[in-house]
């Protein structure tokens, strides 16, 4: 067991929901310019990525939490099978990630983005600190099945 990719695991999700708290305090109903590109704003995200699939009905958030639970439990299963303790540590990053957004589904029925990335008039989907560990999870995995795994493998 990679003991160190569940601790950053816990870290990650300790700190999504205490982010999350925070922007329910004191950024409802605001938006806070923090640099010109660059906002803290609450959206709430009854979707997926990007918030796709938001228009589901009533049960959208129960098939979504079912819908994640069953990947992390995928997840969990791939994770008896690796030996290394990179890429063990990105899926667990990426399990944390979902996690953070299961609670918020749980909780509210819909998942807390408040990073608000920004261009002119164009802005970035808002996201949060669990979305950026699915991401970075999955880019970790990318990375090391191109270029990681080929070298461990002597190919």
């Amino acid at each position: 067991m990679n003991k160190a990719a569940i601790l950053i695991s816990l870290v990650i999700i300790l700190c999504d929901q205490f982010t999350k708290a925070l922007v329910l305090k004191f950024i409802a109903g605001n938006s806070i310019a923090v640099l010109p590109f660059f906002n803290l704003v609450l959206v709430w995200n009854r979707g997926v990525s990007f918030g796709m699939f938001s228009d589901n009905g009533t049960y959208g958030a129960l098939v979504l939490i079912v819908m994640s639970l069953i990947i992390i439990g995928f997840l969990i299963a791939w994770l008896t099978r690796i030996e290394d303790k990179f890429l063990s540590t990105a899926v667990f990053v990426i399990i944390a990630g979902a996690l953070g957004n299961v609670i918020d589904r749980v909780r509210f029925g819909a998942v807390i983005d408040f990073l608000d990335f920004h261009a002119f008039d164009w802005h970035y989907p808002a996201f949060n600190i669990a979305d950026s560990a699915i991401v970075l999870g999955i880019a970790f995995i990318l990375f090391d099945s191109i270029v990681l795994e080929p070298k461990r493998k002597g190919t």
